[in-house]
């Protein structure tokens, strides 16, 4: 149930990113947006590569080779979905029509539909999860 929700949850958040995207409404003139979205990817970047060969799955599936925690993971949690939701965001914030702002909520609701998902099903295949989930932060750093 938890990996069909969270293909659910990828699906929303992509779909999401494609209204915006329809609506030209990711990438805005604003150099200070230009510059968070900027960020929002060299975070999206860092995360990547710090987990290293571990393939992407569409459901939210644990990799073998151990609870990954250096890097943006240090952190975070799930620094690719804080990349994407900040992204998102920041095009929201710049432009903000009902419609736009409409797939974001779409995005960041269907985001957070799949770290929960994620969340549990690595949770049952590495309990140190646990204490890693006590000391990082969810998705932003001092807030939540």
């Amino acid at each position: 149930m938890l990996k069909t929700l969270s293909i659910l949850g990828y699906v929303g958040m992509i779909g999401g990113f494609f209204g915006l995207i329809a609506q030209r409404a990711v990438f805005a003139p604003s150099p200070w947006v230009i510059l968070v979205q900027a960020a929002a990817f060299g975070l999206f970047l860092w995360a990547r590569v710090t987990f290293g060969r571990r393939s992407f799955h569409l459901a939210a599936n644990p990799t073998e080779g151990g609870l990954v925690t250096s890097g943006p993971y240090r952190y975070i949690r799930h620094p690719i979905y804080t990349a994407f939701c900040v992204f998102v965001g920041a095009g929201i914030a710049a432009y903000g029509p009902w419609a736009a702002t409409g797939c974001g909520v779409l995005v960041f609701a269907s985001a957070g539909l799949r770290m929960y998902c994620e969340e549990k099903l690595v949770t049952a295949r590495y309990p140190e999860y646990r204490a890693y989930a006590a000391r990082s932060w969810r998705l932003i750093p001092f807030v939540f």
